[in-house]
């Protein structure tokens, strides 16, 4: 079955009828605190007294071990047990983002709760970069983890380290590194400085690294084979270079970076129509970040990276002429791949951050001959998405682990499947965990917060952990959405 296409007209009448019913509530502050608590649940390392997820336990402790290096701490990006250094910076931008432009709204002791979040990926991050000329870029063999069904607390599989050594390039992983580091300094300003400026100080230097040996890390044979098909590169790394540029430019002001933002524009593809974003594609994401300062502060010469994003985002507005996106019967955005939930998240979270940017300069939105689309309006067309994932949908199902009355039970996660060592304090070892995977009971650990991949174009969802592109979550999925919510638990009526 193909995705549905709709004419102009088609998805004006569909629009109108998929808006929410107004007598539909949903709790938007639980459930940020839940996506926020979600990232308990995928940390690695030497967990904190006042961890909340109790049924996780220390892991990963020796990880950096074979190059005489502590590596421990981040992330893990899913329902495995691997550190991937690519999507767990995106993972940390995402959530820096929320907190620069959400937080002023976010309950205060979920704003707190966030830079947590914030702080266990960039304290690894600072990590990775601690060492002249060189990038750790991930932690842990995929194909050994991926041959077994085990809690990370109990992993003896590879925990191979993946570095990249100048003058071998990095220049997507490394400018995706200065992002996150550069927009969690302004997380930080406020709260703790000094950690905001060595936080800064370091994305200035992987973005050195980033610029100074252009291409992407898995031109490195050694970094493929453990990266791929996972986190390959597949769209190019100038996006990323452009990216990192895009919020040292916004943490430090400095023209540098504007000039670089203006000077590479049209070689790296900033004028294309790309509107893709995520943790492989920054186009879309770059384009309303950047026009941050031709809406808000007249900076005519980034004008192009303000058409190209009202471009992106008309094609988000359904009766726009330009509108592009693909829906599931059921309202959702829909693109093929798999982890459909990603892009659901990540595009209604730019939807409200260029809201807020024509807000605050009281303008609105022209698509073609579809003029004066106001902030209102993008808002309702995001929130028509969040109300999907939390409920509002054809299976009558919260894809959030543990909001509502329905939600997924059998969520493609290791240590969510397998009994919680503080239960089972006994080694599972790697095949003995199989029973669990294939198991038909409900997961015996519930992973609050998590947002799996979701349904796919007929609105349809298999309870099955062993359908990952569908019932596996990722940081990924969440970052973006913690933003979502913290404005609408602000606003839940835009």
């Amino acid at each position: 079955m193909k995705p549905l296409k709709f004419s102009h007209l088609t998805l004006f009448i569909f629009f109108l009828v998929m808006l929410p019913d107004p007598g539909t509530a949903h709790d938007y502050r639980e459930a940020l605190s839940k996506a926020i608590l979600f990232f308990e649940g995928q940390r690695s390392g030497y967990l904190p007294d006042d961890q909340r997820m109790k049924w996780r336990g220390h892991s990963g402790l020796s990880d950096g071990w074979d190059y005489n290096t502590d590596l421990t701490g981040g992330y893990y990006d899913a329902g495995d047990n691997v550190k991937f250094g690519f999507p767990m910076a995106f993972t940390a931008t995402m959530l820096a983002w929320s907190v620069v432009e959400f937080g002023d709204e976010m309950p205060r002791q979920e704003l707190w709760n966030c830079l947590v979040a914030i702080r266990w990926a960039t304290d690894y991050l600072l990590k990775t970069v601690s060492q002249p000329d060189r990038i750790f870029v991930q932690v842990g063999d995929p194909s050994s983890d991926h041959n077994c069904w085990e809690r990370p607390e109990d992993m003896d599989t590879d925990r191979t380290v993946y570095a990249i050594d100048a003058p071998n390039p990095a220049s997507d992983v490394a400018g995706e590194t200065a992002a996150a580091l550069a927009a969690s300094s302004m997380a930080f300003r406020s709260s703790d400085p000094g950690y905001s400026e060595t936080l800064l100080r370091n994305a200035i230097k992987a973005f050195q690294y980033a610029d100074n040996y252009r291409g992407a890390y898995t031109d490195n044979d050694h970094v493929r084979e453990g990266a791929c098909p996972y986190y390959c590169n597949f769209g190019g790394y100038q996006d990323e270079l452009l990216w990192g540029a895009a919020w040292l430019r916004r943490a430090t002001g400095d023209d540098d970076f504007l000039n670089y933002l203006q000077f590479n524009a049209k070689a790296f593809g900033a004028e294309e129509n790309i509107n893709e974003f995520g943790w492989e594609n920054k186009h879309a994401g770059l384009k309303v970040l950047v026009s941050k300062e031709v809406v808000e502060e007249s900076m005519v010469s980034l004008q192009s990276y303000r058409e190209s994003a009202e471009s992106f985002i008309c094609t988000l507005v359904p009766e726009s002429p330009a509108s592009q996106i693909q829906y599931t019967p059921g309202g959702l955005i829909y693109r093929p791949g798999g982890s459909n939930l990603q892009h659901s998240t990540s595009l209604s979270f730019l939807q409200l951050v260029y809201a807020n940017y024509l807000s605050r300069s009281s303008q609105t939105l022209t698509c073609g001959t579809l003029s004066d689309i106001t902030p209102a309006t993008l808002r309702r067309i995001a929130k028509r998405q969040v109300d999907y994932i939390l409920g509002d949908n054809p299976m009558g199902l919260s894809y959030m682990v543990g909001y509502g009355d329905h939600y997924p039970q059998r969520i493609h996660h290791r240590g969510s499947s397998l009994p919680s060592v503080k239960d089972h304090p006994q080694f599972i070892a790697c095949k003995e965990g199989s029973v669990y995977f294939n198991s038909s009971n409900p997961n015996p650990n519930l992973l609050v917060g998590a947002l799996v991949g979701g349904p796919e174009e007929d609105d349809e969802y298999e309870d099955d952990r062993a359908n990952f592109r569908k019932s596996e979550p990722t940081t990924y999925i969440n970052a973006p959405f913690v933003g979502v919510l913290a404005y609408f638990a602000a606003h839940p009526d835009p």
